[in-house]
């Protein structure tokens, strides 16, 4: 009898602890917008937009809160650094070591650096948590530069991004990160608004109007006009937003139009609204002088591109 009880005793102890491990689990998964994110605090901003998704400016979230979030999840976080020609020259090596320093710190993070000649890659050691991939990518000379790095950037989401990260962001590098750029940014499909357009009035965004484009955007449609140069999410949805796009392009070449990426990249979150939007304090122009609205920028790009 004290053979069996002990028996039972220490089966009903290994259920117990599997049904707690499945109950934190469960708490895990189940954080709250609220619990990190208080649109409140900035009145003088949109912080949440018709389909209920944040607008994160700063101010506006809680870091610890999430910090400890994902830290129990230990995540790895990916960053696609699109730097063709002269870019790579002149902003690469600057963009790395500034991203090294501010890009999801204390998480472990992949740089998948895409530049056209290997001989491009900055010559920096990667930092604690840190990892560089660098890629040569090609192009047959008549693509644009989104238009080729895009193809890339879809093949190896498809051949090993997708297995090594969580997330995955897409950056130009003709930027420098000058604060923070955490965890607060992380969602399903992060779009960024741009730092030009984000004070103007709606019917002054620069969609396509062509109605024979892909790309089109009709009149009175729209929320927001974003930055192409920024934009994350899960592998997948990032996948999926590069094959909607290269598709929206074969579709322009048949009737003989030339829309730009950022104007698909516009038409894919009115059709998919994306979960998370990020303020134009993580993506500012250095040709703007910050307005009040600004009160901290996470990282500013170079207006002359030189793509």
């Amino acid at each position: 009898m004290n053979c069996k009880r002990k028996m039972l005793l220490l089966i009903s102890c290994v259920l117990y602890y599997v049904l707690l491990e499945y109950h934190l689990r469960d708490e895990v998964e189940e954080l709250r917008l609220s619990d990190w994110f208080n649109p409140r605090k900035r009145p003088d901003v949109v912080t949440t937009t018709g389909w209920l998704a944040p607008v994160i400016w700063e101010g506006t979230f809680d870091r610890q809160v999430l910090e400890d979030y994902y830290g129990a999840q230990n995540l790895t976080v990916g960053l696609a650094v699109l730097a063709p020609g002269r870019i790579a020259d002149q902003h690469l090596e600057l963009f790395v070591r500034s991203a090294s320093e501010h890009f999801m710190t204390g998480h472990r993070v992949v740089f998948y650096i895409l530049v056209d000649a290997v001989r491009r890659r900055p010559h920096l050691q990667p930092g604690p948590l840190q990892t560089f991939q660098v890629f040569s990518v090609g192009g047959n000379g008549r693509d644009d530069f989104h238009l080729t790095h895009m193809k890339n950037l879809a093949a190896h989401i498809e051949r090993h991004i997708q297995d090594e990260v969580d997330f995955l962001f897409s950056m130009t590098a003709n930027r420098v990160f000058h604060n923070d750029f955490g965890v607060e940014t992380l969602g399903t499909s992060v779009a960024q608004l741009h730092a030009w357009w984000y004070f103007k009035d709606t019917e002054d965004l620069p969609y396509e109007r062509r109605p024979g484009s892909a790309a089109c955007i009709p009149l009175g449609q729209g929320d927001f006009y974003y930055d192409g140069t920024v934009v994350g999410g899960t592998p997948l949805e990032m996948l999926n937003f590069i094959n909607e796009y290269l598709d929206g392009v074969i579709r322009d070449k048949e009737n003989g139009l030339n829309s730009t990426y950022e104007r698909h990249l516009n038409k894919y979150f009115v059709i998919h609204k994306p979960s998370k939007l990020l303020s134009p304090e993580y993506s500012w122009d250095m040709a703007l002088w910050p307005p009040g609205q600004v009160w901290l920028v996470k990282a500013a790009q170079c207006s002359q591109t030189g793509f």
